[in-house]
């Protein structure tokens, strides 16, 4: 059976929850500061926790929005010639 990707955010903790498998958390790994891997009893993965999550989101969001200005000034600079 396949499983839906869930995304869940706590305000109140400020971590996000990515529900990615189906099975039931058993331990959890720490991959990077503030991203906790949990695995089930298999070693399969089923959630990825970030941890201040909404500073994660910001920065993410910035960094979309100066890639994004500019691939579009790039772009005009190649249309203008």
């Amino acid at each position: 059976m396949k499983s839906k990707l869930k995304v869940k955010y706590s305000p109140d903790a400020d971590a996000m929850i990515i529900t990615v498998g189906s099975g039931r958390p058993d331990h959890g790994d720490e991959k990077a500061p503030g991203v906790i891997m949990h695995y089930d009893k298999n070693n399969e993965l089923v959630e990825i926790e970030i941890l201040d999550a909404s500073e994660l989101i910001s920065a993410t969001v910035r960094q979309m929005a100066k890639t994004t200005k500019k691939a579009l000034i790039h772009a005009e600079a190649s249309s203008s010639c």
